[in-house]
């Protein structure tokens, strides 16, 4: 097979993930569509650079997350949140029902964290391992258990005083 039909292969697969990364940080799905195509072309410049050494989706995430990270960055916007879309991560649509209710809770307070802790603890919902999760941001494995607990503290403090 060649690279170009590799590659489409690749993302097809995974671009559930590249939508989740481009909807997060994203204010509306204009900008995540733009931001979905950017990753993609990111993917598409450096895809004979993996090496295989990890995993292939941990390294469509730090791709997709440093794409991302400098798209914002770049674009000087200041998001010290980022709404999310509830379609996005799965809502049909919200319902009474507590455990909906709650995780939709849980949603509106994620938006509140910081990029790099809004992109830990997606990868930590996603349920990608410390491993994963320290290999695709770059810092050592107890630290990504040390953030995680953190965000955690942070999150529940937030709910709390709601």
């Amino acid at each position: 097979m060649d690279k170009k039909n590799q590659f489409i292969q690749v993302v097809k697969k995974n671009e559930g993930l590249i939508f989740k990364v481009a909807m997060l940080y994203t204010n509306n799905l204009h900008d995540g569509e733009d931001l979905y195509q950017e990753i993609v072309f990111q993917l598409w410049k450096s895809f004979d650079s993996f090496n295989e050494q990890s995993k292939l989706s941990t390294w469509m995430y730090r791709v997709a997350m440093n794409t991302a990270i400098y798209n914002l960055k770049r674009s000087k916007r200041k998001l010290d949140t980022v709404p999310i879309n509830l379609e996005t991560v799965g809502f049909a649509e919200v319902s009474e029902r507590p455990e909906e209710e709650r995780l939709k809770l849980l949603y509106e307070h994620i938006q509140m964290l910081n990029l790099l802790e809004k992109g830990i603890i997606l990868l930590f919902l996603e349920g990608k391992s410390h491993k994963e999760i320290a290999e695709i941001i770059g810092v050592t494995t107890s630290n990504v258990g040390t953030k995680i607990s953190r965000i955690k503290e942070k999150l529940k403090t937030q709910i709390i005083k709601k």
